[in-house]
């Protein structure tokens, strides 16, 4: 089963820290708790997870996790299922590159994933234009 759907944009002059704010806001308005961690050379790192709505379909302790990494003319966001990371905000992104950030999904995982990730992929198209 899938572990994260991979987009890649090229050549979209694309700010980068605009485009994590405005998911966050997405992720937000639509009900999400949003955490990220510290931007660096790697790129930065976001959880949501959706209260009772969340662990009622998948374990309680995961999130959908987002990873943008890249420069604004060549860039790549993850998007895919990871473990809630306490504290991610203090947490380095190099350091979490060496964890499984993404993890495998179940049946349940996959389908609220498939209906999430759909929604947030258009949202970042429309970002990125």
């Amino acid at each position: 089963m899938p572990k994260e759907k991979v987009l890649h944009y090229q050549n979209k002059h694309t700010d980068l820290q605009n485009l994590q704010s405005k998911i966050e806001e997405y992720l937000k308005s639509d009900g999400f708790t949003v955490q990220s961690s510290q931007a660096s050379d790697h790129g930065v790192v976001l959880q949501a997870k959706k209260g009772k709505f969340l662990s009622e379909l998948i374990d309680a302790d995961r999130a959908l996790t987002i990873y943008i990494s890249g420069n604004p003319d060549d860039f790549v966001v993850r998007i895919g299922i990871g473990k809630w990371l306490e504290h991610l905000g203090i947490a380095a992104v190099e350091t979490l590159l060496l964890s499984d950030l993404f993890l495998f999904v179940d049946v349940a995982e996959m389908v609220w994933n498939v209906e999430i990730e759909g929604k947030l992929v258009n949202e970042i198209a429309s970002y990125v234009g």
